[in-house]
């Protein structure tokens, strides 16, 4: 009796060694890896990762998908950079990579690590040179990202699963460099973004003052988000503009914008170049603060003087925003663009204001879908359990 005591507790004591192994194992796998574009979305692709394990060895392997599982026979590996992050006393550090010279319309299998702790194989596709696609819109997360944010994002994933980016309009997360409402986020985002590009636009929960009044954006943003550089100077990390098959997506800094003068010039006097040069037949802009407010006593005085004249010249079709944590829609019928401002998030606010909005709702949490044609621009804005709540369509010629 006492021999199978014994045999029993040594099976016991290999099975937890060996599950503490795997832990461990575990545990130096990169994670947090999300996919975006700091160069052309037809033949590039970048990737940023969290670094658990080696920090002097930051590569990624990449191989067009042949649903092969020897997938690492014919992959091409590229070394990365490395990124630090400080908080604190501590100090993480991060990978980035951009995959180069690929071919459009293209899947891919990749994957980050080290050489030695790998993630696991993941797919995307390159843009193509042209044809119907579609991407996901989403309001502020900001709050209660794992328990009642991740619904939104993943629901929109299950209706648009082919859905090609994802666009974030602000407060991804509430405080501006709390590192476990980033966990949050990329938990309750799960492997979504490790498929599907993110084109964030910051907001003003990703920002702080420093000692000297400065406004700081948050330092997760530029290890997570590897983002076009063809911004302003100084302000490349959340002002950019992305061109996806014939759309120019163009994110503004509408927190600067609204409480720094010079960087408010400086975006308007860029933005009109932008849009200047766009030969885009799609040129949608995104941007946290709202051209026009859901509640009476907010009034974005600035974006509506001075930025809604460059849309207005420069037949911007939408722009699509956030922060006032309420649905409204306004100017379809009218001189473009249509302005959308939506919440993804569970917080909420009352919609008081119906001096703009032709469709509005408050207390509801929503995702949008846009689809591009050669001709058409079809979006509709659902609600978490994918009944459609409002739907409108566009055309060009």
């Amino acid at each position: 009796m006492k021999i199978k005591h014994i045999l029993l507790a040594v099976v016991l004591c290999c099975t937890l060694l060996e599950g503490k192994s795997q832990t461990d194992n575990n545990a130096k796998q990169p994670d947090r890896i999300t996919l975006t574009w700091s160069d052309n979305p037809s033949n590039t692709q970048s990737v940023s990762w969290r670094i658990n394990a080696d920090r002097t060895k930051i590569i990624g392997q990449i191989t067009e998908e042949q649903s092969n599982p020897e997938l690492e026979k014919n992959a091409t590996t590229i070394n990365g950079t490395a990124l630090s992050l400080e908080r604190g006393q501590q100090e993480d550090a991060y990978g980035q990579v951009t995959f180069r010279d690929l071919k459009p319309g293209t899947v891919y299998a990749y994957r980050v690590g080290d050489g030695s702790n790998w993630s696991a194989w993941n797919q995307f596709r390159t843009a193509e040179r042209s044809g119907a696609f579609s991407f996901i819109y989403l309001g502020d997360a900001q709050n209660d990202l794992r328990s009642r944010w991740a619904r939104a994002i993943r629901r929109a994933f299950q209706q648009e699963a082919n859905a090609r980016f994802i666009v974030h309009a602000g407060d991804l997360i509430n405080r501006s460099n709390a590192d476990e409402e980033w966990a949050e986020w990329h938990e309750a985002a799960g492997f979504i973004h490790q498929m599907i590009p993110a084109v964030p636009t910051p907001g003003n929960h990703e920002y702080r003052r420093d000692s000297l009044g400065k406004l700081v954006l948050d330092p997760h943003w530029k290890v997570q988000f590897n983002l076009p550089k063809n911004g302003p100077e100084g302000m490349q990390d959340a002002v950019y503009y992305l061109d996806y098959q014939d759309l120019r997506m163009i994110s503004l800094n509408s927190q600067l914008i609204m409480l720094d003068s010079t960087a408010a010039a400086t975006q308007e006097i860029w933005l009109e170049k932008v849009l200047a040069s766009s030969t885009k037949k799609w040129n949608i802009v995104v941007m946290h603060h709202p051209v026009y407010s859901t509640a009476k006593n907010r009034d974005n005085t600035i974006l509506r003087e001075r930025f809604k004249p460059i849309f207005e010249k420069y037949g911007v079709d939408l722009v699509l925003q956030g922060h006032d944590h309420t649905y409204a829609r306004g100017g379809l019928g009218k001189k473009r663009p249509v302005y959308l401002l939506s919440v993804a998030g569970p917080k909420m606010y009352e919609s008081d204001s119906e001096r703009w909005m032709e469709v509005a709702t408050s207390q509801t949490q929503l995702y949008q879908v846009i689809k591009l044609t050669a001709d058409k621009l079809y979006f509709s804005s659902y609600k978490l359990n994918g009944q459609l709540f409002d739907s409108f369509e566009l055309s060009k010629k």
